[in-house]
């Protein structure tokens, strides 16, 4: 079942639409990614579904309501991290949380909140005093107090360190098994490609593709690259003329062969043969981000998002 319908989102700034005609499906239970290139259109898209930007075009409804005119509905039943947003320096945990609490009719139990979200005995901690990866635990905890059907997450482990991103990974699959749906704006493929179910990819404010992580890259093709040093000289040529490969590069000392089917072991087959030891090898696949890029370069002709979910 559909919690999230968007059909045909147009919002218009100064004249120009940085959303142009965006129709999508959030189907209950699932983490749904948004991603796309800084200015796309991803924050005003999920603003718009919180209700804080009304749409010049096209119609949205969250659990059957509308954003706009139900707002203090959808309030109930939605929790939003925003990309941009900070609390007082001063202010302790525990008073944020009280705040925010307040504001709805069956709000969580705060303290349980915190220790399910690794912020325990940080109740008396002021917001200044937090690191980093604090603040954003800090922050999906005020979005979630609220014990919402929906969470909406903006760009949430911008500015983690490593660690930090992957334990907050583990926290949103953790909010996903409670019985949340998610939906995550993100710029880290990686953080897509693990946490979703479903993508949307936007460019210049439409959505030029919808799939699963998979489905995705299955787009694109199906090559692979190999990198390596020969330990001897060999021509290019001579690797171009094998069955699968499409292309030879020289990167530095480096040869970069790309290909289809079977060039791993056409290419291994050969070095073999002429007695030259490949160093260094490394075998690529076509990644997520590949094809996020592909999808979204100028030089790309997007394609119709007909995939599942509108």
């Amino acid at each position: 079942m559909a919690v999230i319908e968007v059909i045909d989102l147009v919002k218009e700034y100064n004249g120009e639409a940085v959303v142009d005609g965006v129709s999508f499906g959030v189907e209950e239970g699932e983490i749904f990614g948004i991603v796309g290139p800084n200015g796309a259109g991803k924050t005003t898209i999920v603003e718009s579904i919180e209700g804080l930007r009304r749409p010049d075009g096209g119609s949205i409804r969250v659990l059957g309501l509308d954003p706009i005119s139900d707002r203090y509905k959808v309030t109930e039943r939605l929790g939003a991290q925003l990309q941009e947003s900070r609390l007082q320096d001063k202010i302790r945990v525990g008073e944020a949380l009280e705040v925010y609490a307040s504001f709805y009719r069956n709000p969580a139990d705060w303290h349980a909140l915190l220790d399910r979200l690794g912020l325990a005995g940080k109740e008396r901690a002021r917001y200044s005093e937090l690191s980093g990866g604090q603040k954003q635990r800090l922050s999906l905890a005020l979005a979630l107090v609220g014990t919402p059907e929906i969470a909406v997450l903006d760009e949430l482990t911008t500015g983690l360190d490593p660690e930090a991103r992957r334990s907050t990974w583990d926290t949103i699959e953790q909010i996903r098994a409670s019985g949340v749906t998610v939906v995550l704006v993100t710029h880290f493929m990686e953080e897509a490609e693990r946490l979703c179910d479903r993508i949307m990819v936007i460019a210049s404010g439409r959505a030029v593709a919808i799939d699963s992580p998979a489905g995705l890259v299955e787009r694109i093709g199906t090559e692979q690259r190999l990198r390596f040093r020969p330990s001897e000289p060999i021509e290019d040529a001579t690797i171009a003329a094998l069955p699968d490969v499409t292309e030879v590069e020289r990167s530095g000392p480096q040869i970069v062969v790309s290909g289809t089917g079977n060039v791993v072991h056409a290419v291994t087959a050969l070095l073999a043969q002429r007695g030259v030891i490949a160093e260094n090898l490394r075998i690529e696949q076509v990644s997520l981000e590949d094809a996020y890029l592909a999808l979204t370069s100028r030089d790309g002709a997007p394609g119709d998002a007909e995939s599942e979910g509108i």
